[in-house]
């Protein structure tokens, strides 16, 4: 049996040189509150740092001599790890679809092209719309852009041409990306606003039944009774 061949992971280098790392004989320090100190032999920066339980890390090595700060090294690599997943987080990825037509295509499969380009809208997501051309078509492309522009007409409240009609070799490519009031359905909008609109009705209607009518009536019936009697 062919044994397996054992890859070494791929680890980031770090891009800045730390403590015996740094090459250059001499360095301009910074210290660890930001203050100047001054161009010091890397060595005697090194044991400085050394003094105060720390690091010394080369912040510019482009700059003549470079710049050399004194920090906890560990504490600032995980502080950016830390900015990093939160950037990761906070990132919004583009997704892109795509749908082809034909510049013949038929109603229905037109109507049903439109309604994937609707539902991906509706995602938040972008759709580029791609016209084939084949044989005399190319010969004809203001079809390809009056099908495209016609789509985009149909789709303009959820969807915003990013990119118009452009050939490209025997296609013709358009880009659509969503509206903000993609993904909001006016049927939810419209069924909310008519419940608001009966709790509305129901609420004043409570505050107008005539229940003080109908508790007088048997109070009555018996003042009579009493009477009578």
């Amino acid at each position: 049996m062919r044994p397996r061949r054992h890859v070494e992971p791929v680890r980031p280098v770090p891009q800045a040189r730390v403590n015996d790392a740094i090459r250059s004989s001499r360095v301009r320090l910074i210290d660890e509150d930001g203050s100047q100190v001054g161009v010091k032999e890397t060595k005697e920066a090194l044991a400085y740092a050394n003094s105060k339980d720390l690091d010394l890390v080369e912040v510019a090595s482009q700059a003549d001599p470079p710049v050399a700060r004194i920090m906890d090294y560990g504490k600032y690599r995980y502080e950016q790890e830390q900015k990093a997943k939160v950037a990761r987080k906070h990132q919004v990825s583009i997704n892109v679809k795509e749908i082809k037509l034909r510049p013949k295509i038929g109603v229905h499969d037109y109507e049903t092209k439109k309604g994937h380009v609707v539902r991906f809208l509706n995602q938040r997501a972008k759709v580029k719309v791609t016209i084939m051309f084949r044989g005399r078509e190319t010969s004809h492309p203001e079809r390809g852009r009056d099908l495209l522009m016609r789509l985009a007409e149909d789709v303009n409240e959820i969807g915003v041409v990013e990119s118009p009609p452009l050939l490209d070799g025997r296609n013709m490519v358009m880009l659509l990306g969503p509206t903000k009031t993609a993904g909001v359905a006016k049927e939810d909008a419209k069924a909310e606003e008519t419940q608001r609109s009966e709790e509305a009705v129901q609420a004043d209607g409570v505050g107008e039944v005539p229940a003080p009518q109908g508790d007088e009536g048997p109070p009555a019936r018996q003042e009579v009774r009493e009477a009578q009697a």
